[in-house]
């Protein structure tokens, strides 16, 4: 059985997506020898990679998350535990962000018993930028909490972390799917990508904070796909999911019902080279 290497990218909330990938790659008994991960891949990859069934992630994320699609009632009812969960979203501006990550973090990342990279029943190598240099870091040992909190730190929304003295940032800003932290370590890879999809027609004025997180979204897209045409992936799935924004954490469902067309790709493409039926 060839080794799959498995590479979720960045994108804040549309990051969901990985979750129905996750359980197809469970369904079909698929399991990654390495996993790399970016941002909001990053966190899902952590939990995958500690021995966490997609399905269970896709559990965690459901429990405490409020869903667009939900009515008033359970919006009201949920509504405190969600505030509970996430942390009041204070500005934390003498810090460089806006809102402090910690209870996000704590909670979601509360299925992980093992606390470091040397313990993960996968391989995980996760990537963030280091702000002065703008250097690719790539975390592969060590304390595993702080490698996602530094590759999650969207500038202007969550603080930057500072780790062995240097300050970083999210690694979407240097490398949005990190496909190119698979070599060496399998035989075919797997890189998803949830980047931002296109909206033809809209002509609303977007916020401050939409106009900054939207273009970051742009530059990272055509990064990528400079990427791409040098040297891609083995299976490159695409899940462009129009109108979900970075922050727009209670459209989890949503995101799952976008998700479905790139995750039956996956299944054509892997049935393609003989690796699922």
């Amino acid at each position: 059985m060839p080794r799959l290497g498995l590479a979720l990218g960045g994108g804040g909330a549309r990051g969901f997506a990985h979750i129905p990938v996750l359980e197809l790659l469970d369904e079909l008994g698929l399991k990654p020898s390495i996993v790399a991960g970016t941002s909001m891949g990053a966190l899902i990859g952590a939990l995958y990679a500690s021995g966490m069934a997609g399905r269970k992630i896709r559990a965690l994320v459901k429990d405490h998350l409020i869903s667009h699609i939900q009515g008033r009632r359970r919006r009201l009812k949920k509504g405190t535990e969600l505030l509970k969960w996430i942390g009041p979203l204070v500005p934390d501006l003498r810090h460089g962000g806006m809102i402090k990550p910690d209870r996000f973090l704590r909670h979601l990342l509360g299925g992980i018993t093992k606390n470091r990279f040397e313990d993960l029943e996968i391989p995980l190598a996760l990537v963030a930028a280091d702000f002065w240099t703008g250097e690719e870091v790539i975390l592969r040992e060590g304390p595993l909490l702080p490698a996602v909190r530094a590759s999650i730190a969207i500038p202007g929304v969550f603080p930057p972390f500072v780790m062995a003295d240097r300050v970083l940032v999210d690694g979407g800003l240097v490398n949005i799917v990190p496909y190119g932290c698979l070599a060496g370590s399998c035989d075919v890879s797997i890189a998803v990508d949830v980047g931002r999809g296109e909206e033809p027609g809209r002509t609303d004025l977007p916020t401050v904070l939409d106009s900054i997180l939207g273009a970051c979204d742009i530059m990272q897209v055509a990064a990528l796909e400079t990427r791409l045409a040098a040297r891609g992936p083995d299976i490159h799935v695409r899940a462009r999911i129009a109108g979900i924004r970075i922050l727009d954490f209670a459209k989890a469902e949503a995101v799952f019902e976008h998700a479905r067309p790139a995750v039956e790709e996956l299944r054509r493409r892997l049935v393609a080279i003989g690796l699922a039926r």
